[in-house]
């Protein structure tokens, strides 16, 4: 009976030492929120607009994504509340012309947001990637004048939002082999085949979809097509349950004789793989942004409590083998960003940036990894346990490496650009 005693006041004990722990990490976590690294000191690298927006996104995330990410990722819910914030402050429309309702920004801007935006929810990351750089994307390169107004110009203010359809069940990386057809019948074109792991897709109301036209020209026979959402002929999968950026909807778009205006034709026929790859350039500066946002959470979330946690009498941050970690982890982030500007600034010049959009992708989605599993390893137990944001920031992370292009097809790109650059 004594031991029972024991053992139940021991456990009491334990729980109430549990619970302490939980309400100072409670408080912990109102800290990680307040400060964010990314924005302070101000960078006169960027300009006075950027240095703004890059604030006032870091405030939003701070107050309006991050304490309600949490949720987002438990419940699995689409964060409808948050897309409609987001399209309040031009964020859904960031780099498309003001006369088509946009913000007007360039995409260095895009690229900033999308760090701030991710380091507070990579789901909000997720669907604003999905939607800013693979749905308006391709729209603004090659949409007419028609087409714009009708799908980009209510697409901009958050209340409508786009998906891309590239992907298929039997080909992933291999974007050429697209096995979705389209048959000019006429006044219309049908579609048959499958889309898989698309994005925003239970709640897109247009989707940018890729099919073949003519299977003897191979990966030039494949157009692009603006489809209207929902449509006669097309139906959706269910929703896939994911490791992380669980708030976001990913499922299969099924093509059944659907039927689709001719004038929803995206550009010329067998543009579309040119439209695809043009498109994935730039959106692998969008999924560098996410990459890096929640690197930067991890290491503000790893900062925090490193300074909070004591053991053996002093913050656990005075130790070199925590300090180590934080040291790699802030230069990968930094090293990351560098690379992300850069890619983002050569496309507003004008310039060829296949291959650095891809470094930047690569190092963006490995430094997500990277700071988000040093993350865990610092804070320990509890960075294993939902009471603290490690574990997710862990799980977003890992599609960072898979999305727009696997790590290996980055490095498969950059390594053709660095070839064809030493040969020419």
């Amino acid at each position: 009976m004594r031991l029972v005693l024991r053992q139940a006041t021991r456990g009491s004990s334990v729980l109430m030492q549990r619970n302490h722990l939980l309400t100072r990490n409670k408080s912990l976590t109102n800290k990680i929120l307040v400060r964010s690294a990314s924005v302070l000191p101000d960078n006169d690298s960027l300009s006075e607009t950027n240095q703004m927006l890059r604030e006032t996104v870091a405030a939003f995330a701070e107050n309006e994504l991050a304490p309600n990410a949490g949720k987002v990722d438990k419940e699995c819910k689409f964060p409808m509340e948050m897309v409609a914030k987001m399209g309040e402050l031009g964020l859904m429309g960031l780099d498309i012309p003001t006369e088509l309702g946009g913000a007007g920004l360039d995409y260095t801007a895009y690229a900033i947001a999308m760090e701030e935006v991710s380091r507070g929810c990579a789901t909000a990351g997720v669907i604003m990637s999905a939607h800013n750089s693979l749905y308006l994307g391709p729209l603004k390169g090659f949409a007419n004048d028609e087409q714009a107004e009708k799908y980009i110009k209510p697409f901009v203010t958050g209340e409508k939002i786009g998906c891309f359809a590239l992907s298929e069940p039997g080909n992933g990386s291999d974007a050429g082999a697209a096995s979705t057809v389209a048959v000019d019948a006429g006044d219309h074109w049908v579609l048959n085949g499958t889309k898989a792991w698309i994005t925003n897709s239970y709640e897109a109301s247009a989707s940018i979809v890729f099919a073949t036209t003519d299977k003897a020209k191979k990966h030039k026979g494949i157009s692009a097509f603006i489809v209207p959402m929902p449509t006669e002929g097309l139906t959706l999968g269910k929703k896939e349950d994911k490791l992380g950026i669980r708030g976001s909807s990913t499922a299969y778009l099924i093509f059944e004789d659907c039927k689709i205006p001719k004038e929803n034709l995206l550009g010329e026929t067998g543009f579309g793989f040119k439209i695809a790859m043009k498109t994935l350039d730039a959106g692998r500066i969008g999924i560098a942004g996410q990459g890096i946002g929640i690197a930067q959470a991890s290491l503000d979330c790893a900062i925090a409590y490193a300074d909070d946690r004591k053991a053996f009498g002093a913050p656990i941050s005075k130790m070199q083998a925590i300090q180590f970690k934080l040291a790699d982890m802030g230069m990968q982030i930094e090293c990351a960003r560098l690379l992300m500007w850069r890619a983002a600034r050569m496309k507003d010049a004008g310039m060829n940036y296949t291959k650095e959009a891809a470094m930047a992708k690569l190092a963006g989605s490995e430094a997500a990894t990277f700071c988000a599993h040093q993350s865990i390893q610092i804070l320990g137990g509890m960075g294993y346990v939902s009471d603290m944001p490690a574990e997710r920031h862990y799980r977003d992370a890992r599609i960072t490496e898979i999305y727009e292009g696997t790590s290996e097809i980055q490095r498969l790109v950059i390594a053709g650009q660095l070839l064809k650059e030493y040969r020419s």
